[in-house]
């Protein structure tokens, strides 16, 4: 059986390229002859091909545009992408038994352009007559009326399993659609890491004191895609990052910036640094920054050196728990407060932009004490496991009958 999936593994936000490795893995893997091939929605072939600076500037742009303007410039610039994929698509759609869409928070109106690619991705699997599986997205609650009419291209499709990644995004669905189809609530994929092979890797074993890894989310990022000003996202500006660098310097710890591989990421992370620097005196064996992850290996790596982190990155504190490694969250999404009520950490989530540095420091001292508790973790992954798992049957289920008809949808 030959398994398409489609989803943006090769962002240069390589928490997307983390879920997507353990999508791959979990298909192949799961018994059976199965391939398994993903395609990246916006037609990258590798990691580390980001457009740089300029990614930076047209965020900036549309900041300022009107929503309307915002949505007209992106279609123009996606249409012609997209004409240029489809026939690959079609092709490959063509030559594969079944297509998953998945994971990851691809149902979406960030001024279409999710909706003008998932749109796409759902007409040729209409178009080639494929069962189609809808597997552990995140789902936005707002939704213009050109994106639900692309996103509900759904309705059409020989749909054999549909799957949300948390309680908002199932509301979210239902509310975008009443009648149907209902979605069931599957755990994140990026929960698997842990088998990934660059994960089993020893660890290089250093002596060093307690390190604090801060992932670092450009505030442009924040304010694009939250539903909230960016004045009420907690550390959404240099100046709390470097009041609460110096206070876990001030007690004993070391402290790694980092970020989950975006540019605009990592130049936002060399400005705190330098901020610091300037502000106090420092050495690389208690403040460091580290290089730019290139690959999902890389930040996997970066995240196993620290000893705790706090980020606003989902997927950075995705990886942290599958790694066991205590985290901090920093609100600022629904998905991050979603992923954090699933695995009982509420406590460690810091929703309120008003939390003091200090408050902030001693929660990441109190997470680091705490630990991972194992019997939850457990239970977590194998939810995980038995999530994608029971997704892969009904592919296999579908592929092997010869009724023209839609498979019934499963797990409702």
């Amino acid at each position: 059986m030959k398994i398409l999936v489609f989803n943006v593994k090769y962002s240069e936000n390589l928490g997307d390229g983390m879920l997507a490795e353990c999508i791959e893995t979990a298909l192949a893997n799961g018994g059976g002859e199965v391939e398994v091939e993903t395609v990246d929605l916006a037609g990258r072939q590798a990691f580390a091909r980001g457009h740089g600076a300029r990614r930076r500037l047209i965020l900036g742009l549309l900041r300022w545009m009107p929503a309307a303007a915002r949505r007209r410039l992106v279609s123009l610039g996606l249409k012609r992408n997209l004409r240029r994929l489809v026939a690959s698509w079609d092709e490959k759609i063509a030559n594969a038994d079944v297509v998953v869409i998945g994971g990851g928070n691809l149902f979406q109106d960030d001024d279409l352009n999710f909706p003008l690619k998932i749109g796409t991705v759902l007409d040729c699997v209409c178009q080639q007559d494929r069962p189609l599986a809808i597997y552990a997205v995140g789902v936005s609650k707002h939704w213009s009326s050109s994106a639900y009419e692309l996103f509900s291209r759904v309705k059409r499709a020989r749909l054999v399993h549909l799957s949300v990644r948390d309680g908002f995004a199932q509301d979210n669905w239902h509310e975008h659609f009443p009648e149907g189809p209902r979605a069931k609530i599957v755990r994140d994929p990026g929960l698997l890491i842990g088998s990934l092979t660059m994960a089993q890797r020893p660890c290089q074993s250093t002596e060093r004191r307690l390190t604090v890894g801060l992932c670092v989310t450009d505030p442009i990022i924040l304010r694009r895609h939250s539903t909230s000003a960016l004045a009420a996202i907690p550390f959404s500006n240099i100046g709390v990052y470097r009041d609460l660098i110096g206070l876990l310097l001030d007690d004993g710890l070391r402290v790694v910036l980092f970020c989950n591989g975006a540019r605009e990421d990592q130049r936002f992370a060399e400005c705190i640094r330098s901020s610091v620097v300037k502000h106090r005196a420092t050495d690389s064996d208690a403040f460091d920054i580290a290089e730019r992850p290139k690959t999902p290996g890389d930040l996997i790596e970066t995240i196993r050196s620290v000893d705790v982190i706090l980020a606003h990155r989902l997927h950075a504190c995705i990886a942290a728990y599958a790694l066991k490694i205590p985290h901090v969250g920093l609100g600022w999404d629904k998905k991050v407060e979603g992923f954090f009520n699933s695995v009982g950490r509420e406590d460690y989530l810091v929703k309120d932009a008003t939390s003091s540095p200090l408050f902030v420091a001693s929660l990441v001292r109190a997470a680091e004490r705490d630990g991972i508790e194992p019997l939850r973790h457990q239970i977590a992954i194998a939810e995980t496991r038995a999530g994608i798992s029971n997704m892969r049957r009904h592919l296999l289920e579908c592929d092997q009958s010869s009724a023209p008809e839609p498979c019934p949808m499963h797990g409702e």
